[in-house]
């Protein structure tokens, strides 16, 4: 689960509790994203205690690319992941020679994190899909970082919202490098779903996921009514698919 999903009523005023009651649902890893007031330790002691385990934390993209990079990566160990993601880009960046800027950062934010022992990924959303004068801004964060140093996060719903490729396309184009899925489903008037309510072909995603090398699924809802129920559903529908 990644932790977005429950971060509106039930992380800021109880981070330990949903932390307890995704693990009696059945999770077994986590993803941060916003820490509402604690620090690293506190929340890996949380993460111990629920029997849950951290595999990555979303990281502001000035921060990755600035000072504060060495202090990210440590507060990564300390969670106890090993993936470090930057969640999304400013949009004075949303441009081809912008993202060739970026892929620049990344290559050397990755070569920081690789000697840490991590690995820096990139969480897309569909605006990251767009084609710009000519160019898939995707592509380009696709083709100009160094596969050995930067790898991806994929949001599947984002991916196939943004339209420029479909996931499983992305999957055989691009081998190993979406080690991390957020497995977010769409309804049919385009809205955030709970997984397998949507229109969303999963099977078929994760079957050509396979030879992406994909470790690690996250599920994901941006805007749930119930942020447990609504992990509930997701687990129940992942955890009966066959592909």
């Amino acid at each position: 689960m990644h932790l977005y999903t429950m971060r509106s009523t039930p992380l800021a005023t109880d981070f330990r509790g949903p932390l307890e009651r995704l693990a009696e649902i059945g999770y077994a890893t986590v993803g941060v994203s916003g820490r509402h007031g604690h620090g690293a330790a506190d929340i890996r002691r949380m993460l111990d205690e629920a029997r849950l385990r951290a595999v990555l934390e979303h990281v502001a993209y000035d921060i990755v690319k600035g000072a504060g990079l060495p202090q990210a990566l440590e507060d990564i160990h300390t969670l106890g992941g090993k993936w470090i993601v930057v969640p999304s880009l400013p949009g004075s960046l949303h441009s081809p020679a912008g993202y060739r800027e970026v892929a620049r950062e990344f290559n050397r934010a990755g070569l920081a994190a690789r000697e840490s022992g991590l690995k820096l990924l990139y969480h897309n959303h569909g605006t990251d899909h767009q084609v710009v004068d000519g160019v898939s801004l995707y592509d380009v964060l696709l083709t100009e970082t160094d596969p050995d140093l930067v790898g991806f996060e994929l949001d599947l719903y984002w991916a196939a919202d943004g339209g420029a490729s479909a996931p499983g396309e992305l999957f055989v184009r691009h081998p190993r490098r979406f080690p991390a899925l957020h497995v977010k489903d769409m309804a049919p008037n385009g809205d955030f779903a709970d997984v397998g309510s949507g229109v969303l072909d999963f099977p078929a995603m994760f079957d050509t996921a396979r030879q992406s090398g994909v470790k690690q699924w996250l599920v994901e809802h941006d805007a749930p009514t119930d942020p447990f129920a609504s992990a509930l559903a997701s687990y129940t529908c992942l955890s009966r698919l066959r592909y």
